[in-house]
């Protein structure tokens, strides 16, 4: 990420920043990776310890079921039921040490303040808008666009009224950040990745609430959720700056590269996190070769897991997914296109299908509650009786 700041901060930091009645604003130094790795400062109008209560809340930790044959799996997202604020609404589907992904149908505003001090949030908003309020300020979001929300960070959803945002949830235990063969040595994205700093929007607004009163913040980590009481509004603070703060991307804003013969997957990455990738896939021109098949190869990734988001559009490789279906291609065995798509996509030109991947190097595992809403006949739809 790049250098920004918002509101007012001193000369200097780590020095006296004092407001009008000659009383001190709190300094707060927030970074990752003890001090190594990229961080801000933020001035806050009281102590961000100031705790008046705490407790624990509950595990949030989901039940995984118990490892079975090896095959792919079809999850229709679009059938779950549970519906509340950002928090509660979470549905989780698969996760495994490095993360957890889920989707939410967010219909109602966070009451209570949130932060998750496991690691970073990527929430992709399949449709919907509203705001995500934080710390760092306010970020307008909309459909297609990535929310990406460092550890640590005091947040709520605020959805449009009377409008039900979906989103695609990524919890990780580590940081998420653009891909490292995007960007030069001084972290600065290369001529030729499919987008730039152009593309990626800060907090537009920061609203600073001085105010004392008791304020809930719910904050995972370590498998539970504890809620702190603060005396004082979250939202106190009247300036920062550096490299971690809150920041939005739309996946409209993705250039894709394309080649005379069909492209990997990489080419479409976008975001990377401790053992995943994160990859878009939006309407683009096809390959250009005379003899090209746009269609993908059938391919073993045997050393990933596959997971694809569905959003919108004909996804020419597959039969009978739809908007919000997520599929599962585990590593071991191979995967690709369904009967009749390979021909079928002989001298098309292009694709209108937008698609978000999540590609894991360790295997994930399933959610026992995902059962619910699975295609269970999905691993023999490649199947062709011809007799």
């Amino acid at each position: 990420m790049y250098y920004r700041q918002m509101g007012k901060v001193p000369h200097k930091r780590h020095t006296m920043f004092k407001k009008e009645d000659g009383s001190l604003y709190r300094e707060q130094v927030m970074g990752t990776r003890g001090f190594s790795g990229t961080q801000s400062i933020l001035y806050h109008h009281y102590m961000p310890t100031e705790v008046v209560k705490s407790e624990v809340v509950g595990h949030y930790l989901p039940e995984y079921e118990a490892q079975r044959e090896l095959k792919h799996r079809h999850f229709l997202t679009n059938k779950t039921i549970q519906k509340g604020n950002a928090l509660n609404a979470r549905e989780y589907i698969l996760g495994n040490q490095d993360l957890l992904i889920g989707t939410a149908n967010v219909t109602e505003p966070m009451e209570s303040f949130y932060r998750n001090g496991d690691g970073d949030e990527m929430l992709f908003i399949h449709y919907g808008s509203g705001k995500l309020e934080t710390m760092f300020g306010t970020i307008s979001y909309t459909h297609g666009d990535y929310l990406i929300i460092p550890i640590g960070t005091i947040y709520r959803i605020i959805p449009d009224a009377n409008e039900m945002t979906k989103m695609l949830i990524v919890e990780s235990y580590r940081q998420i950040t653009t891909p490292r063969r995007y960007r030069n040595e001084y972290g600065q994205l290369l001529e030729h990745s499919p987008f730039c700093e152009r593309d990626i929007r800060g907090p537009e607004t920061l609203m600073t609430f001085a105010k004392k009163g008791e304020y809930e913040v719910l904050t995972k980590s370590r498998g539970m959720i504890s809620s702190h009481m603060l005396g004082h509004h979250p939202f106190d603070v009247v300036g920062w700056d550096g490299y971690l703060y809150p920041w939005a991307f739309n996946i409209e804003d993705f250039e894709p590269i394309t080649g005379r013969v069909h492209q990997p997957p990489p080419v479409h990455q976008t975001f990377e996190g401790n053992n995943f990738v994160v990859c878009s896939f939006v309407p683009r021109l096809y390959d250009y070769h005379p003899e090209a098949i746009p269609a993908p190869y059938y391919h073993s990734n045997v050393n990933s897991d596959e997971l694809l988001y569905y959003v919108e559009g004909n996804f020419m490789s597959r039969k009978g997914v739809q908007e919000g279906s997520i599929t599962l291609h585990p590593g071991g065995i191979p995967h690709g296109p369904h009967p009749g798509k390979t021909e079928a996509s002989i001298g098309k030109k292009q694709t209108l299908e937008l698609a978000v991947m999540i590609d894991t190097f360790h295997p994930l595992k399933i959610v026992k509650t995902a059962q619910v809403f699975e295609d269970s006949a999905y691993m023999y739809s490649w199947y062709e009786n011809k007799e």
